[in-house]
């Protein structure tokens, strides 16, 4: 047998089995990896390529944006400014019917944007919404399908970890245009998503909040002003060109932990605890990107990103049937991978193809992670689904059906911009990030 082939075969079949018997993704790639490079080389040369291999992978500066976005995240979790992002979108929210859904998904949308992360806008902003709902009677699927639905809204709207892995991975594709494509995307899937609350609001009856003074909402927003600010200084200093994604991660982490002091919502003595969380999650990313440089080496060696491609235009060469087979694939792996290492090990797949069909880097990368966003809140087992269901302490299963309108709504909108490009590079066009 050729030794391309029987590297492919260890590759693809060891991650699988991997997978099936419960090893964790990053471990099940990294093994599978090394083992298909000894076939490839000697056990020392072997050996040494693939630990050359994942330190270039992690030697690079953009990369350190990740661990201090996360930083900021998990200070921002612990430091009061989700209920101050909640009591924003309260405001906001008006006097609709459901007013307290469509505050939930507002809120998600500040939170998850802020902190980068859909798992916790769902548990943060869920755990404080659902109860508030139940109070006034609405129904709890119905609060964590709202809940649900809507957190993975933060992945889309800038800063986004998941965006600038995918820079990391194409090749060095620009993250402020990345950013800056994110913000349609994101705000439609928001405002899909109260268009859906709002629907079901008026057939159940749902009230609108009780009306405050003017005055009580300008403090409200004035609270929430310093908190809403991260996201103007970071996202305004990347676009602008005053720094780096990295300095402005870095930035960020400042701005947050001061903000958190002045609350005084953090101590001292709590730092400890929220760096060790901080690092936990960087770690995984981190080894995850490692381990995906000795992946994508082997993949190279074995050209078996060509060889998907030969397999995608031997069904069709017609661009709208290769994407829609793309978004399957992508629909399907999202809903069992976390999609970090969903973008590590199908960017070098389906990049070149997309590239070949003439579609723009910046409208695949805006593609695949609204793809993959969708995939977290899939079942059987979205990460998204699974907190949120938690949160409301519901199973599963009850969760799935009040859920469906916010999923068909999403698939609509993931049509929408796999093939109208206008709704991801319109604003990167307006701001001359890109041409």
């Amino acid at each position: 047998m050729d030794i391309a082939v029987q590297a492919g075969l260890i590759l693809l079949v060891g991650i699988v089995f991997l997978l099936i018997i419960g090893v964790p993704i990053a471990i099940s790639v990294g093994v599978s990896s090394v083992l298909a490079m000894f076939t490839i080389l000697e056990f020392d040369n072997g050996l040494l390529t693939s630990a050359q291999r994942m330190f270039t992978g992690i030697n690079s500066f953009t990369l350190l944006a990740i661990p201090f976005f996360v930083l900021a995240g998990v200070i921002m979790n612990n430091g009061g400014i989700a209920s101050k992002l909640i009591n924003c979108a309260k405001i906001l929210s008006g006097k609709m019917p459901g007013s307290l859904a469509h505050t939930n998904i507002l809120a998600n949308m500040l939170f998850g944007s802020i902190s980068g992360s859909a798992v916790a806008a769902a548990a943060a902003v869920g755990s404080t919404m659902g109860e508030q709902q139940e109070k006034e009677g609405y129904k709890r699927e119905f609060s964590a399908a709202v809940n649900i639905g809507s957190a993975p809204t933060g992945m889309l709207i800038p800063p986004s970890n998941i965006m600038i892995v995918f820079s990391l991975v194409s090749g060095g594709t620009s993250i402020a245009a990345l950013f800056l494509a994110g913000y349609v995307p994101g705000l439609l899937w928001g405002l899909a998503c109260i268009l859906v609350a709002l629907i079901i609001a008026k057939k159940r009856g749902y009230k609108s909040q009780i009306e405050i003074s003017w005055k009580q909402k300008l403090l409200v927003i004035l609270d929430a002003i310093p908190s809403l600010l991260l996201i103007v200084i970071v996202i305004g200093g990347i676009v602008g060109g005053v720094f780096t994604a990295t300095e402005g991660s870095a930035i960020a982490v400042v701005y947050s932990l001061l903000l958190s002091f002045v609350y005084r919502s953090i101590k001292i003595r709590d730092l400890p605890s929220i760096l060790l969380e901080a690092t936990r999650t960087t770690s995984i990313v981190v080894f995850l990107i490692g381990v995906s440089t000795i992946m994508s080496w082997v993949m190279s060696f074995t050209n078996i990103p060509g060889l998907i491609a030969d397999l995608l235009l031997s069904i069709s060469d017609n661009m709208i049937i290769i994407l829609l087979i793309m978004n399957i694939v992508l629909l399907i792996i999202g809903t069992f991978m976390d999609p970090t290492p969903a973008v590590l090990i199908f960017t070098p797949i389906f990049l070149p193809i997309a590239l070949d069909l003439g579609m723009d880097p910046i409208h695949f990368g805006i593609m695949m992670v609204l793809n993959l966003s969708i995939g977290t809140i899939t079942p059987p087992v979205g990460p998204v689904l699974f907190v949120g269901a938690r949160v409301a302490k519901l199973p599963i299963e009850n969760v799935i059906k009040p859920l469906a309108p916010f999923f068909l709504v999403t698939i609509v909108l993931l049509l929408l911009v796999t093939f109208v490009p206008a709704i991801s590079l319109f604003i990167p066009k307006l701001f001359g990030v890109m041409e």
